[in-house]
C-alpha cells in the first residue's frame, strides 16, 4: 500500500473535526453605559445643586434623558455586558438604567405616582428618601464589588454612594444643604464616569495615548 493510500484510509477512519464558526468580536459597551450614566447624572445634579437657578426650579428637563439615554441606552449597555461575560458591568448598567427609568416614570402624569401623594404631600419626600436609601444600599454593594477592579471605578462608586446618602438625607429631613451637597457630589460622580468612559475609548489600537485608571487586580 502506498503512503497516499494509507493517508486516505486514515482520513476515512478519522475525519477532520468540523470547522468552528468564529463569532465577530463584541465591542466594549462600557464607555457607552458610563457616558449615558454620566450625562444624565450631570444634568440632574446641576439642578439639585441649584447651579445658576433658584431653589425649587423644576428638573423635568432631565426626564427625556432619564428615559432614553440614562435609562434605555444604559440598559442596553448592560445587556451587551452580559454578552461579553462581564457580570459586574451587566449588573451595574442594567440596574442604574432601571433607576433612571423608574425616576423618569414619576414625572409622567398617567403613572399617577406623584399624584397619589396629593392628599399627603409630606409623605412624598419620606417615600423618596426610602427610595434613595435603597439605592444607597445597592451602591454600597457595588462599591464592595469593585475592590479588585481599579481605583477610578472605586472612586466613582464611592462618590455615587455619598451622593445617594446626601440626597436621601435631604428628602428625609427636608434639608436644602444636603440636597445641594448631593448635587455637587453628583457632578463630581459624573465627571469621574466620563473620565473612565474616555479611558475605555482611548485604547492602544485607537489612540496615541491612554488614560490611567489604576488597576488593582
Amino acid at each position: 500500500m502506498s503512503s497516499a493510500d494509507h493517508h486516505h484510509d486514515l482520513e476515512g477512519k478519522y475525519p477532520p473535526p468540523p470547522a468552528v464558526a468564529v463569532s465577530p468580536p463584541i465591542a466594549n459597551p462600557g464607555p457607552l453605559g458610563l457616558s449615558a450614566f454620566a450625562l444624565t447624572t450631570f444634568v440632574l445634579s446641576l439642578h439639585n445643586a441649584n447651579a445658576g437657578m433658584p431653589d425649587g426650579t423644576p428638573s423635568n428637563v432631565v426626564v427625556g434623558l432619564a428615559f432614553f439615554y440614562g435609562g434605555l441606552v444604559q440598559l442596553l449597555a448592560g445587556m451587551w455586558e452580559f454578552k461579553t461575560g462581564n457580570t459586574f458591568g451587566a449588573t451595574a448598567f442594567s440596574s442604574y438604567g432601571g433607576f433612571w427609568l423608574s425616576y423618569a416614570i414619576m414625572f409622567i402624569p398617567g403613572a399617577n405616582i406623584l399624584g397619589a401623594y396629593e392628599k399627603v404631600p409630606d409623605q412624598l419626600h419620606h417615600s423618596l428618601g426610602i427610595f434613595l436609601v435603597a439605592w444607597a444600599i445597592f451602591t454600597g454593594i457595588m462599591l464592595i464589588a469593585t475592590h479588585r477592579a481599579n481605583i477610578a471605578l472605586m472612586v466613582l462608586f464611592f462618590c455615587l454612594e455619598i451622593t445617594f446618602i446626601l440626597l436621601a438625607a435631604s428628602d428625609l429631613n427636608g434639608s436644602t444643604p444636603c440636597k445641594v451637597g448631593g448635587g455637587a457630589m453628583g457632578v463630581v460622580t459624573a465627571v469621574i464616569a466620563w473620565y473612565i468612559a474616555l479611558a475605555g475609548l482611548l485604547t492602544k489600537e485607537s489612540s496615541h495615548f491612554t488614560l490611567p485608571v489604576g488597576p488593582l487586580s
